[in-house]
């Protein structure tokens, strides 16, 4: 089994955000293979859709505890299923990446992010699998604003352009591809 969290904040007014373009990618992934959705629960404070694909349950998940507390609603699931953190892979925004770029990281810090810093401490592991989905940022405005704010309609076209790409990328995580080779 894997697991695969999108990070965002419940709620319509964060929507379209920065900050919730993983739960923005989960949405996009489920559209892709609504076919392969076996259940959809709320549970543990999140929304969980169970999925088969090429014979793997993969769990997508949309932590519903707001960004800075996602690491709780993920360790309940982590216990509930068994899922060692080999198996999880997180969908993060990141600001210090052009709009519609992305990034692979594993076994780093958390950048700033307080919703990986969340993760990092209650998981007591940097060992996480990231897809960052590059976000850019705005100067003119603070940070904490920027990030919930919607997003511009040009940035918000330059990040679902590669979306299809990252659909790839997590295809190749629930294939068992080493992470080293996720891209290719």
């Amino acid at each position: 089994m894997k697991m695969i969290i999108g990070l965002g904040n419940p709620g319509f007014i964060f929507e379209n955000t920065p900050h919730n373009v993983g739960f923005m990618m989960i949405d996009y992934f489920l559209q892709s293979f609504h076919d392969q959705i076996l259940s959809s629960n709320k549970e543990f404070n999140s929304f969980v859709y169970t999925l088969e694909i090429d014979n793997t349950k993969v769990l997508l998940v949309k932590p519903q505890t707001y960004m800075n507390l996602s690491g709780f609603a993920i360790k309940k699931l982590m216990n509930q299923y068994e899922i060692r953190i080999s198996k999880i892979l997180v969908i993060v925004d990141d600001i210090y990446l052009k709009a519609g770029s992305f990034k692979l990281k594993q076994n780093s810090g958390h950048g700033g992010h307080n919703g990986l810093k969340n993760i990092i401490s209650v998981l007591n592991t940097k060992d996480i699998k990231r897809l960052k989905i590059g976000v850019g940022y705005n100067l003119s405005i603070s940070l904490e604003k920027y990030v919930l704010t919607p997003l511009e309609e040009l940035t918000k076209r330059n990040i679902l352009t590669n979306f299809p790409f990252c659909v790839k990328i997590l295809m190749n995580f629930i294939k068992g591809i080493s992470f080293d080779n996720l891209k290719k």
